[in-house]
């Protein structure tokens, strides 16, 4: 037994049916736990319900998971526990702009994030004193080939494994990762795409919205599949333009709402508040 009281968060989805939120609450009280926050939702497309739970109690995750196993296993749940405000590992891939990457150190740095970054990983050296200046390890490789790409890939599995890491963050990373790679970490990579998806996807999304007129442009945050930019969204945004506004201003606008857009993202991911719907998401904000 723990010597002091414990913050955790569970989240979980199983098929819906009666009695889930009753034995639920009926194991936190077998802890002698207290619900602080509580989230549900019925999905009508899948027939499946997700819930997610803060709980304060005395007692450890190994105890904890004890008494939830029997509840889980009953109702078929699939479920994470986790303690509230833990930092996940987080391994960032990214390119050679820098302002997506720049806003998640900035706000890991000032404890806004509960996000630990142990590598930064470039297909460029660009952002090197980026990373230098923050303090995290950086490393590049040239992707240039299909034998780079599965050298490179074969090198990010290994630091995976060898740094635990829960999360991939692709900062503006310009490569597309093998089918492989997404299927083996599908729903723990997340991509920033620079439109408001499904508009504009691939390359160049800002010069297909100054040639189309558009009066919005927008921003995407998105796990990644195998299907380029088709990934279930979590979150998007969208910025204003006018008719004058040049190819080049309209980059300089979306960086605001691609950065804010990823930053979030990240953040109700690193706190479980993302739970997957085939291909839409839950978000319990």
């Amino acid at each position: 037994m723990a010597s002091s009281r414990e913050h955790w968060v569970l989240t979980f989805v199983c098929p819906d049916q009666k009695g889930i939120v009753h034995a639920i609450t009926g194991a936190v009280v077998e802890i002698g736990g207290n619900i602080t926050e509580s989230q549900q939702y019925t999905s009508i497309d899948t027939g499946r319900f997700f819930m997610r739970l803060q709980i304060e109690a005395e007692t450890t995750k190994e105890a904890f998971g004890r008494q939830f196993e029997e509840v889980a296993a009953r109702f078929e749940m699939t479920y994470v526990l986790d303690h509230v405000g833990r930092k996940m590992k987080t391994l960032v891939l990214v390119s050679k702009a820098s302002h997506t990457l720049n806003d998640l150190l900035y706000r890991q740095r000032a404890g806004l994030l509960p996000i630990e970054i142990p590598r930064i990983v470039g297909n460029h050296s660009d952002l090197a004193n980026l990373a230098e200046f923050y303090g995290i390890d950086f490393e590049s490789f040239q992707v240039t080939s299909a034998q780079d790409k599965a050298a490179f890939e074969s090198h990010l599995r290994q630091l995976i494994a060898e740094q635990d890491i829960e999360l991939i963050v692709l900062a503006r990373y310009m490569q597309i990762l093998s089918p492989e790679f997404c299927r083996d970490f599908a729903g723990r990579i997340i991509n920033i795409h620079h439109s408001f998806l499904p508009g504009f996807k691939g390359a160049n999304p800002y010069a297909q919205a100054h040639a189309r007129g558009v009066k919005l442009i927008g921003a995407t945050a998105h796990f990644v599949t195998e299907d380029l930019d088709e990934g279930p969204i979590i979150e998007q945004n969208v910025t204003r333009v006018e008719h004058s506004d040049s190819k080049q201003l309209l980059v300089e606008i979306g960086q605001d709402a691609e950065s804010k857009t990823l930053t979030q993202a990240v953040k109700w991911f690193a706190e479980h508040r993302v739970l997957l719907d085939g291909q839409r998401t839950i978000i319990f904000r």
